[in-house]
């Protein structure tokens, strides 16, 4: 029972108190809100309150614990220097020593807690690989990034349905894009944007020669509908037949769309084409709801972009949400090595990580960006 540490812990605690006060008020005026019809109306702001409403009872029972252990201590404290009864000092110093050692772990969980949410974490998200420098090699090797984030799904309990895909000549993909959805999925997988890299010698290598090859990884917010402003009458659609297995229905019946759209940068005022083609299913009415939610998404992300930076300037680790032209990890088969290079994490354990065995590298990037945000909220 160091004194200098508990009262040092306690000016900590106190700190973090100060933060929650008024927040039960704010959760009750929430509860009230999200009930209210009027709100309930309007979809936008029902779906941005609901996410305050669960945002502030998390943090809310945490801080309820915390203060439910704080409290205990001091009690037990002042039974054991009160109390002279030996069997009941002994008590309150077992409480003690038990009590002691959970304040500081369930202020750092507070502290993580009172952190501003990013409200993009819990979102669904569009996926897209590409192969990038490297020929043949490139495009297997997004493959095999593909195989592994597949793996992963698996692993988490995520769902995923593939868009689109060029296949590469020697195997692979040159392009594939497709949706992630689940719990927590942007949150989970917004750290694997940027450039893989990988050394290793290519199946098309005949010298045995190690190359490096890369792939850019594009992971995107999927927008609701209401996040994004589409004129769809300036929407161009066209049909065409699917490619690849299906037999006659892929032959004979346009299933797969392509759509154009004009968007207005609102920054520069700059007019940019997007174009998304979908076959995603056989159902054509399918292909262009599913169109339609990969343009709200792109022109999301084309909006936040600003955010996006704001936030990749503040935090090394999050090269993720800024360039994402930034070389990230790399892949180094003759040494059986990951190295990622934002928190200089490197293992050797590439064939199970290739396997999807990549929670390791998000843990130590989580706790590498957390470190961060509570510097910078001087928590």
């Amino acid at each position: 029972m160091a004194e200098d540490e508990g009262e040092g812990r306690r000016g900590a605690g106190v700190n973090i108190l100060d933060k929650i006060e008024g927040l039960e008020a704010k959760f009750h005026e929430v509860s009230l809100l999200i009930t209210d019809p009027s709100v309930i109306a309007d979809q936008a702001r029902y779906v941005r309150l609901n996410r305050d409403y669960h945002d502030l009872e998390r943090v809310l029972e945490c801080a309820h614990r915390y203060k439910k252990a704080v409290t205990e201590l001091q009690d037990a404290k002042d039974l054991f220097y009160n109390e002279t009864d030996a069997e009941m000092k002994e008590m309150a110093k077992a409480e003690i020593d038990e009590l002691e050692p959970q304040i500081p772990k369930l202020e750092e969980e507070l502290k993580l807690q009172l952190l501003p949410q990013d409200p993009e974490d819990g979102k669904n998200v569009v996926m897209e690989i590409r192969g990038g420098t490297g020929g043949d090699e490139a495009a297997i090797f997004a493959g095999d990034l593909f195989r592994m984030y597949t793996k992963y799904f698996e692993l988490k309990g995520f769902k995923y349905t593939v868009s689109s895909f060029t296949e590469g000549a020697a195997g692979g993909y040159k392009e594939i894009i497709f949706n992630v959805t689940g719990q927590n999925v942007y949150g989970t997988l917004k750290y694997e944007s940027g450039v893989h890299r990988v050394q290793r010698v290519p199946v098309t290598e005949t010298q045995g020669r190690v190359h490096t090859s890369a792939a850019t990884v594009a992971v995107l917010p999927e927008a609701d509908e209401f996040e994004v402003h589409i004129n769809e009458g300036e929407i161009k659609w066209e049909t065409f037949r699917s490619g690849g297995a299906g037999g006659q229905n892929v032959n004979k019946v346009e299933s797969g769309v392509r759509l154009r759209y004009n968007w207005k940068n609102p920054n520069t005022g700059e007019v940019q084409e997007i174009l998304i083609e979908c076959t995603e299913t056989r159902d054509q009415p399918k292909n262009k709801e599913r169109a339609l939610s990969r343009l709200r998404t792109q022109i999301y992300d084309k909006e936040h972009q600003k955010y996006i930076d704001d936030i990749a300037a503040r935090r090394k680790t999050m090269v993720s949400t800024g360039d994402r032209s930034a070389k990230i990890r790399t892949y180094n088969y003759p040494q059986g090595r990951i190295t990622d290079h934002r928190i200089g994490y490197t293992v050797y354990n590439l064939a199970a990580f290739m396997d999807g065995d990549i929670q390791g590298v998000i843990d130590a990037l989580q706790v590498a960006e957390n470190a961060e945000r509570l510097k910078e909220s001087e928590l």
